[in-house]
């Protein structure tokens, strides 16, 4: 996480906007916002926590989400790999948003099954503030900064930390829910666009419905690929969106809260970061244990979603948020 945490009260400050609106509404109390670390920088450092964890020297293959890369052009998964030491190897964006990790995670996981790599490095990473008008309400108080790291080996099936079912989606035709409609290549190119506004633009309502709506439905249909029971799940682990879309979720899928992992208090939506940040903070709270059944849910801009389970692995160490 950035080092500048930036509480409710700092935005109430400047914004029309309370402490109380934002805990609400949101389920949010603070956030981490960057000064002078990037998508790269984050990234480089959560990589190689999550190495040094694992106690893994050799890589196959980086795959980095991010929305927010350091440059348009070229993709920031090969400056982080060449940063961890590593050169020669396949690395890559994906680019999914709120979704992108559990996409990158899929993408890792099919790269080992496919026998392309043995061990993958699987990073969320976004310094999503840079794209949130300081001056919007809802966004500057629903956003903050950071990245989280996993890395994936080869393995069986009934060891734990196995992956065992993913299921991704997309609706191309909601894409104006949540957009940075300015600044792209329609926009460099002169062609008809919405508007020119460089900064996030959010459907609140439409956003909510639809997460509910879809996060729901994808956690039901890669439940029922591992041929797991909701009741089963032991962490619930979702996109820390806000708190009322992860309540809704847990809700309409049954599972009780004290099974549901969220540490969106302290850090706010982190995009791509979202879900390794909780889980990693669930893993040094002592609530995650060898074994355990682990439901992971995710909606973002796109409109895209994507849902995994799999066991818990045995880790050694803190993952040092």
């Amino acid at each position: 996480m950035p080092a500048r945490r930036v509480p409710n009260s700092e935005l109430a400050e400047r914004l029309d906007t309370t402490d109380d609106w934002i805990r609400t509404r949101l389920g949010i109390g603070a956030r981490h916002v960057t000064r002078d670390s990037s998508t790269v920088d984050l990234a480089t450092e959560a990589g190689a926590r999550a190495l040094e964890m694992a106690g893994f020297g050799p890589l196959d293959v980086v795959v980095l989400a991010t929305t927010t890369p350091d440059r348009l052009c070229p993709a920031s998964a090969p400056e982080v790999t060449a940063r961890l030491g590593y050169t020669g190897i396949a690395a890559f964006d994906v680019n999914a948003v709120c979704a992108g990790f559990v996409h990158a995670l899929a993408t890792g996981n099919a790269l080992i099954r496919g026998q392309m790599a043995d061990r993958v490095l699987v990073l969320g990473a976004d310094v999503f503030t840079t794209l949130v008008d300081p001056g919007d309400r809802l966004t500057a108080s629903i956003f903050g900064d950071g990245a989280g790291a996993l890395v994936l080996r080869a393995g069986h099936a009934d060891e734990p930390g196995a992956l065992r079912s993913f299921d991704l989606g997309s609706d191309g035709t909601q894409v104006a829910t949540v957009e940075v409609p300015g600044g792209g290549a329609r926009d460099r190119l002169g062609l008809p666009v919405a508007n020119h506004d460089p900064y996030l633009v959010m459907d609140g309502p439409a956003v909510f419905e639809r997460a509910v709506r879809e996060m729901t439905g994808s956690s039901r249909r890669v439940l029922d690929r591992a041929g797991w029971e909701a009741a089963s799940v032991d962490r619930f682990a979702p996109h820390q969106a806000n708190i009322r879309i992860i309540h809704g979720v847990a809700r309409e899928l049954g599972i009780a809260a004290d099974r549901v992992v969220t540490n969106l208090e302290h850090v706010g939506n982190t995009v791509a970061a979202s879900i390794p940040l909780a889980l990693a903070d669930a893993h040094d709270a002592g609530r995650l244990a060898v074994g355990q059944r682990v439901l992971v849910t995710s909606i973002g801009a796109g409109l895209a979603w994507g849902s995994a389970v799999f066991t818990w692995p045995e880790l050694d160490g803190k993952a040092r948020l």
